[in-house]
């Protein structure tokens, strides 16, 4: 079994930035790949980027690459989420999730993914 907790949401400012943090625990953490979504009010979640296992391969949506930058350390079981020039439309829940995937890969389809957190808030406004 396999836990995840979120955490580093709150308020703040357009153009201001926020780093998140999944802590993953349970049995063999680090063979999981982790992806970053979001839910804003209103609309369906969506994926945004997500790491593989080793923490060298990435894939980004298009709209968050050059402001979004994830990272992991496996020593400390964590990922982050950098966010920078955050914009009102990026107010939403953000959930880390999890999956193994053969071939040390990540992708950003949600219904690949097997173990969820319970979301952390993110509000951007003035």
């Amino acid at each position: 079994q396999l836990q995840l907790v979120e955490s580093g949401g709150g308020l703040v400012q357009p153009g201001g930035s926020l780093r998140l943090s999944c802590a993953v625990s349970g049995v063999n953490a680090d063979w999981f790949s982790i992806g970053w979504f979001r839910q804003g009010p209103g609309k369906e979640r969506v994926g945004l980027l997500c790491i593989n296992q080793d923490g060298d391969r990435t894939n980004y949506e298009d709209f968050v690459k050059g402001r979004f930058t994830v990272s992991r350390d496996n020593a400390r079981n964590t990922v982050y989420l950098q966010m920078n020039n955050l914009e009102p439309e990026d107010t939403a829940v953000y959930y880390c999730a999890a999956v193994h995937i053969v071939g040390n890969m990540c992708v950003n389809r949600e219904h690949e993914y097997d173990y969820w957190g319970q979301g952390t808030q993110v509000t951007v406004s003035s």
